[in-house]
């Protein structure tokens, strides 16, 4: 098993070459760059006399985990990506730590960055994830990076949506191309919080697809130059600005226009539900036959029940026929 230790950068022809006046203590001590990609490499040993470190190549190895870099706490670039890295493990100590590259490993969540608040780069593209699985990120190493994090690439990671990395602010360029975000609505709504994104990058995502796909991320992005590959002309941004702008301002009118429109008095209705007129010379229900005729109405002559006369008795009546 290959071991990066301070015997194998002592016997590296490209590092320590015995000078006169200079000893192996001294150079490790003045060691700033160290260069071990692509060598078979499956585990970093001790390096704690590397002090001074603050550039570490270990890209294209058999890594399988981070470790032994608690010495390194002026490390500002470290580039571990083509390895077998399962988890973001042991980076608390790294607090000068600037730039990230983790991409091509088999990492599935995006962890252990609580302490790197001064990171400007994370590289997390093609992670080797099992069937049906996407990359995730964990809520509090997210919010660490609200404040710094300016590049992140999560290409080509299964990815449904984006709304978990909305606090990351300074964000200036985003890569998640390849993954399967759909929903533009959610989209629009993190990338109007980050006010200072000139790239943009989601080909290759269902969402691309979807009507007005370009002209909505162009007026939800600011300051944005390129989308997808292709620059963003100056003109277009304002026509499409100006464009939305006057649509929302015509909906916002035609609400308040509804919002304000009259009600319609309604004319007075009698026990019979049927309207009467000011003008009506009789409070009495007109005929619904006339109503439905529209010719002029004659009042009912009477509600009264009519009284009936008093029948005579018989004798009378045959006296009559009589």
């Amino acid at each position: 098993m290959a071991c990066l230790t301070i015997d194998l950068i002592a016997k590296s022809g490209k590092h320590f070459k015995k000078r006169r006046g200079i000893s192996l203590l001294h150079y490790l001590k003045t060691l700033t760059h160290l260069h071990f990609s692509n060598r078979n490499i499956e585990e970093i040993g001790d390096l704690s006399m590397c002090g001074n470190l603050t550039v570490l190549y270990l890209f294209e190895n058999r890594l399988t985990k981070i470790c032994s870099l608690d010495f390194a706490s002026n490390l500002t670039h470290l580039y571990l990506q083509n390895n077998n890295i399962t988890h973001m493990d042991n980076l608390s100590n790294l607090r000068k730590l600037t730039k990230l590259y983790l991409s091509r490993n088999r990492i599935s969540v995006v962890e252990g960055l609580e302490e790197l608040r001064g990171l400007k780069e994370l590289h997390l593209e093609n992670q080797q994830l099992e069937p049906g699985d996407q990359l995730l990120f964990d809520p509090t190493s997210v919010l660490a990076l609200a404040e710094s994090l300016c590049v992140l690439n999560i290409n080509n990671n299964n990815i449904e949506d984006i709304k978990d990395l909305s606090v990351l602010k300074e964000l200036e360029h985003f890569s998640a191309a390849k993954n399967k975000l759909l929903h533009i609505d959610e989209m629009e709504d993190v990338f109007e919080l980050w006010s200072k994104l000139l790239i943009l990058d989601l080909s290759g995502n269902p969402v691309c697809r979807q009507r007005k796909y370009r002209d909505r991320l162009i007026v939800a992005c600011q300051k944005l130059g390129t989308l997808d590959g292709r620059d963003i002309n100056e003109i277009t941004r304002q026509f499409l600005v100006n464009w939305k702008a006057a649509k929302e301002s015509k909906k916002r009118k035609n609400k308040n226009t509804m919002l304000t429109w009259p009600l319609v008095a309604r004319p007075p209705t009698n026990d019979f539900g049927v309207a009467e007129s000011e003008h009506s010379q009789s409070s009495l229900p007109f005929r619904p036959n006339d109503m439905r005729s529209g010719e002029p109405q004659e009042p009912l002559q009477s509600f009264m029940p009519v009284q009936s006369q008093p029948i005579s008795p018989i004798s009378e009546v045959i006296s009559l026929k009589s």
